[in-house]
């Protein structure tokens, strides 16, 4: 991988790092416990629930996409990074600016999903 392509996958790397901690902060506020005196006007109880465990779910996602993107970060510079896991051939560029956690080339990520 070139210099300038590093630097611009770092720099979307970054990018998606900030996004994810606003979403993080945001599905908090989504998941704090309802109070059952709580008047929720035309939401029921049971909605309200349903829709607080759509919301932890997707924290947790969130956090997790959060860790896999901050080890992509500080792997940026290492020789390997951008290497498929799998197979060792070079992950082409497009793919690791839409997923920079990716690990894998697409070949070995269809091999092992299918």
């Amino acid at each position: 991988m070139q210099n300038d392509q590093k630097a611009k996958l770092k720099e979307n790397i970054i990018e998606k790092i900030k996004a994810i901690k606003e979403n993080i902060t945001s599905y908090k506020l989504l998941t704090k416990p309802i109070s059952p005196d709580n008047a929720i006007g035309r939401l029921t109880r049971m909605e309200a629930i349903n829709s607080k465990s759509i919301n932890e779910a997707a924290l947790g996602k969130a956090k997790d996409t959060l860790s896999k993107l901050e080890r992509a970060l500080a792997k940026t510079d290492n020789l390997d990074f951008g290497l498929c896991r799998a197979c060792e051939e070079p992950i082409p560029y497009a793919r690791l600016m839409i997923l920079p956690e990716t690990n894998l080339c697409v070949q070995c990520a269809e091999n092992i999903s299918g």
